[in-house]
């Protein structure tokens, strides 16, 4: 595996230097074209050099994509995202941020799980209707690694920002939970064993959601403390903070609680009572700003180029094919729904309903989580058609709404 992730590495780098030089895209979007750019001429010349293929087919395995991402990658991603979020500014944005990541999500997962299985029988699919609602679950909530990485790049007013900020960071949390309450109802489909499943589902929800808010603050407090002991020592003050990402992920993890808003807790707190946004001349803040801001860019870099390698592992087919492309639109709407609904109950002043959830809908991107959730699946009777239809939606996601959300926001929503 460290093999695998060093060459990784080795691509981000050649890729990112391609995209200063040349392309002049947003990083995450041009490291996730050349990555395709890379599996077509992979594919073109694998019966002449079929070592050169079997070599990349293998790096992508050895790297365990899924295991990669929900283990390590996205405790990182998340603090390091987290760590810069004003908590004040996310406070005037709460109402709507909470409704986002929870109603929201819920909304979502049963309208697309609900069309995606309709539309599956009218194509003769074969996707049974409780991972219908699975699939709705791991496709709804946007990945803070896309919308965040993308969204340094446009000038949007700071109330909207921070709703987008708000939700990406807490929806893949709540999002996970409700896969696995969904997944938890799909593989206990037997009537013997409906007696209780809401009562287990709910807890799991309570657990993993209130778990990991409150373990996140406790090792938040317990990270600015060790910090502020050893603002003297900056070097110090960065392993305290690693240390910190890395063992609270694995106690959480541990406990069976939401790692993930774990991390964006402790990323908020530990950002917030350092100030890190205002002291960055300061030499532990500096250091902490520095070094959190390469690995987060790193990190992406690695996600994003693992997502465009993983295209020719996947055999896709014809039929599912046409089903991804429809599943598309109705994850659009479904998603303008989930936004427009909870959006309409709170006084908003800066735009109207519609521009923004309409923003709100095409800003909400789907990556690297949703096809980390979709691969987990794989050795279900449905995984391969959910990981297909997972894939068709996260690369229309990131190049065409990715590459085009900077004009519908400039043209919806002018400053």
């Amino acid at each position: 595996m460290f093999e695998s992730f060093s060459i990784v590495i080795a691509l981000v780098s050649l890729f990112s230097f391609i995209n200063y030089k040349f392309l002049k895209l947003p990083n995450t979007i041009a490291l996730m074209i050349l990555s395709l750019i890379t599996v077509v001429i992979l594919i073109s010349i694998k019966n002449v050099f079929p070592e050169v293929y079997q070599f990349f087919c293998d790096l992508v395995i050895n790297s365990n994509f899924e295991k990669l991402l929900l283990d390590t990658l996205l405790s990182f991603l998340l603090f390091a995202g987290a760590l810069h979020v004003n908590i004040k500014d996310l406070a005037h944005e709460r109402w709507s941020v909470l409704l986002f990541a929870s109603f929201g999500v819920l909304i979502s997962t049963i309208l697309v799980g609900s069309l995606v299985y309709f539309v599956a029988q009218l194509l003769s699919v074969n996707l049974d209707f409780t991972y219908a609602l699975v699939f709705g679950a791991l496709i709804s909530p946007t990945d803070p690694v896309a919308v965040l990485a993308i969204l340094k790049k446009y000038d949007i007013s700071k109330s909207l920002k921070m709703k987008i900020e708000g939700e990406s960071l807490f929806n893949d949390g709540i999002g996970v939970v409700v896969f696995s309450a969904m997944l938890l109802i799909a593989q206990l489909k037997h009537p013997e064993l409906d007696v209780g499943i809401g009562k287990e589902v709910g807890l799991l929800f309570l657990k993993e959601t209130v778990g990991g808010l409150a373990f996140g603050s406790l090792i938040g407090f317990v990270g600015y403390y060790s910090i502020k002991a050893t603002k003297d020592n900056p070097h110090l003050a960065v392993m305290m903070s690693i240390a910190i990402v890395v063992s609270g992920y694995a106690v959480a993890s541990l406990l069976h609680i939401s790692g993930p808003l774990a991390m964006v807790m402790a990323g908020l707190i530990i950002g917030n009572k350092l100030d890190v946004n205002h002291h960055k001349h300061q030499m532990c803040t500096e250091q902490l700003n520095n070094f959190w801001e390469i690995l987060d860019e790193i990190l992406n870099g690695v996600l994003f180029v693992l997502i465009g390698l993983t295209l020719h592992l996947i055999t896709f087919d014809n039929t599912v094919i046409i089903l991804g492309l429809i599943a598309i639109v109705l994850v659009l709407i479904s998603r303008f729904v989930s936004v427009f609904l909870p959006y309409s109950f709170l006084n908003h002043k800066e735009y109207s309903a519609f521009k923004t959830s309409a923003v709100l809908t095409w800003g909400g991107l789907r990556g690297g989580i949703s096809l980390a959730l979709a691969f987990s699946l794989s050795g279900t009777a449905y995984g391969n058609v959910i990981i297909q239809i997972t894939f068709i939606i996260v690369i229309f996601a990131i190049l065409v709404q990715g590459l085009s959300i900077g004009k519908l926001v400039e043209k919806l929503l002018p400053t």
